[in-house]
């Protein structure tokens, strides 16, 4: 992975990557950053992907409903990269990072260079996928008759080169996280086996196993008031499926095992 410019970062930086599109990347970004937001703690975004651009615009859609209503939504502060240049890249990460506590980062859903340069420079990197062999691939592949891992893909090998550039020139370890989501109407053998060659891959390449976000519809239906699960008394009376939905974002927010900058968080 190449070097990129060298801006160094204060906040804990969570960057969301995976150069497959689909995966819910955006979705799960923009639900931690508010989860954080909504703990106290000082929530910076930026995106890096000026052509679909969906973190920023769920985050204008919900400052937009945050006027019309009234509501006191959590806000994270946030910026799209639209100068595509590295002095732009540079000058946003730090007014971004300047008073945050965390910087989280959405990237394209293909290969990048400021992608790249944002994942050298986290302290989580979370890699969301779904139960498929076709989103495995980006990350390892395997035999076709025994679905064992036969090697790590060459995006494993930029994110293993690049931990290991990190822990040389600062000594950070970063946390490499892969976020299973849960897709419904999924066949039992077929996540049995993506599971069986994630675990041996994970033993290889050195990340964490986490469950994401189940495949609901009020996910989508939620975009356009730049809303999340965390806004319940938004809702109204809530049903199953979004007590289903908290409780799937609350099992991931502890299990990606964030630092707690208890000075800025309220009770």
């Amino acid at each position: 992975m190449p070097h990129g410019p060298h801006v160094p970062p204060s906040p804990h930086v969570i960057v969301f990557a995976n150069e497959k599109g689909g995966t819910g990347k955006s979705t799960t970004a923009v639900h931690v950053a508010i989860a954080l937001a909504a703990k106290g703690a000082r929530v910076a975004c930026l995106d890096l992907d000026h052509r679909q651009r969906t973190v920023g615009r769920y985050l204008d859609n919900r400052a937009a409903t945050a006027r019309r209503t009234g509501s006191d939504l959590p806000m994270p502060v946030h910026a799209t990269l639209t100068d595509q240049t590295e002095a732009a890249f540079e000058r946003l990460w730090a007014e971004l990072s300047a008073d945050a506590d965390y910087l989280v980062v959405d990237t394209p859903g293909r290969d990048d260079p400021f992608a790249r340069t944002a994942a050298a420079m986290s302290n989580t990197l979370v890699t969301p996928m779904n139960d498929s062999f076709v989103d495995f691939d980006l990350i390892g592949q395997v035999d076709a008759e025994t679905y064992k891992v036969t090697r790590p893909s060459f995006y494993s090998e930029l994110i293993w080169d690049a931990r290991k550039q990190r822990a040389r020139a600062d000594g950070t370890q970063i946390d490499w996280v892969v976020l299973r989501n849960r897709l419904q109407h999924i066949e039992a053998r077929n996540m049995r086996r993506v599971s069986e060659a994630l675990t041996q891959l994970a033993k290889r390449v050195g990340f964490r196993i986490i469950p994401g976000l189940g495949e609901r519809v009020i996910y989508r239906e939620l975009f356009p008031a730049g809303l999340t699960m965390i806004d319940s008394k938004e809702f109204g009376s809530m049903g199953l499926s979004h007590v289903a939905a908290r409780q799937e974002l609350r099992e991931m927010m502890a299990a990606l095992q964030l630092p707690e900058p208890a000075l800025h968080l309220v009770a």
